[in-house]
């Protein structure tokens, strides 16, 4: 079976992780593209890529690439991922798929018109206990979901000397917060519980009004700049943290808290689903763990073995019981499944990837948590 080949776009902290998941799965990488042909060029040599594009032209122009990833900051998504798409591509684009559901509702058209792969990078679904708790929803095990809530905090936003490009809205969008890491996190509980979300209240709060941007580009989690003519005094406009009440179409009901200044907390995402009869919950700092609550007997605590998880998901796990499995391994998982699915030819199948669709999804609800803050007041979800 032919493995496709790959080009990626955007070599900051997203374009290697890629490249290193592709390289463990056995795809060519062709080449990259970087914000300058001269740092593209310094990337190909750091990374041991043949081929450093000059422009976004040339990489969809070159005949031996069969899938385009797209790991650039989010204004340059819907462009990009169109020109893919339209040279005849398939494509794996980073979260949010565009910055306001008018664009990513015409890439959802053009794939389908295409016949494209068009997959979305929400990782986040490959932790192997993940996929075992959606099994678990699904076969009944904890009922109907009641209460879903938890949410995603980190730090590296936590003082007004950091700065990244995300907090442009000329680069980002209009909400930063919830597009950065509140999309993965309703992206993973719609997932889990087959739900969607109805309706929305939401708050935002900007904690720190301005900022010191460097006077030249920073690196996602590079750290505070130190000498004072180095930067220059920036209005901020994005959120620093989000406070979301859901309710979901079975009538549950949600609560999601969202951080990029909680000092201590690096990278910490978790989940908890209520349900009629038991409940679940994950933390990402502690992938390998699955807590199952019970009212009438001893909770559990599933530690991530293939031999005790559901069959049809022991797949994602890609070693034995007691190894350790993190978040690389969740990008190789999902261009596993994306690549497999475009070698295998058959694109009447479902996918089992996350796809445009559900990136367009994702900017609906950003922009229905956006209106609601601003509006101070529940808005339906189909409205927006």
């Amino acid at each position: 079976m032919h493995t496709p080949c790959a080009a990626v776009a955007g070599i900051g902290f997203m374009g290697p992780t890629h490249i290193e998941a592709l390289r463990r799965m056995g795809a060519h990488v062709a080449g990259l593209l970087d914000i300058t042909p001269e740092s593209g060029q310094q990337a190909a040599q750091r990374l041991g890529v043949r081929r450093a594009y000059a422009t976004f032209d040339e990489l969809v122009a070159d005949p031996e690439v069969d899938v385009v990833h797209i790991c650039t900051p989010n204004h340059l998504h819907y462009p990009m991922a169109r020109a893919a798409l339209q040279a005849g591509k398939h494509v794996i684009c980073e979260k949010p798929l565009a910055t306001n559901s008018r664009e990513s509702a015409t890439l959802v058209e053009l794939a389908r018109e295409s016949g494209r792969v068009a997959a979305v990078n929400y990782n986040l679904r490959y932790y192997p206990l993940c996929h075992q708790a959606r099994a678990m929803v699904q076969a009944g095990e904890i009922g109907p979901p009641r209460l879903i809530h938890g949410g995603y905090l980190q730090d590296w936003l936590f003082l007004p000397s950091d700065w990244n490009w995300r907090l442009d809205p000329a680069l980002g969008g209009e909400l930063r917060a919830v597009a950065d890491i509140g999309t993965h996190w309703l992206d993973m509980v719609t997932w889990l519980t087959g739900l969607k979300v109805s309706a929305v209240m939401a708050d935002l709060a900007t904690f720190i009004p301005t900022r010191l941007k460097p006077r030249r580009e920073a690196d996602t989690f590079a750290g505070k700049i130190e000498r004072a003519e180095d930067v220059e005094e920036i209005a901020v406009h994005t959120e620093d943290c989000a406070a979301v009440l859901l309710a979901f179409d079975n009538g549950a009901r949600g609560v999601m808290l969202v951080s990029q200044i909680s000092a201590g907390r690096k990278n910490h995402f978790w989940w908890e689903l209520n349900g009629a009869q038991a409940s679940l919950s994950w933390d990402q700092e502690r992938p390998n763990e699955l807590w199952i609550g019970h009212r009438e007997r001893p909770n559990e605590l599933l530690l991530k073995d293939p031999a005790l998880m559901d069959p049809a998901v022991r797949p994602v796990a890609g070693y034995p019981g007691g190894h350790a499995e993190g978040y690389p391994d969740t990008f190789l998982q999902l261009q596993k499944s994306v690549y497999s699915y475009i070698a295998a030819g058959d694109f009447s199948r479902p996918p089992t990837f996350p796809t445009f669709a559900d990136g367009h999804h994702g900017t609906v609800l950003c922009e229905a948590i956006l209106r609601s803050a601003r509006e101070q007041r529940w808005i339906d979800v189909s409205t927006t």
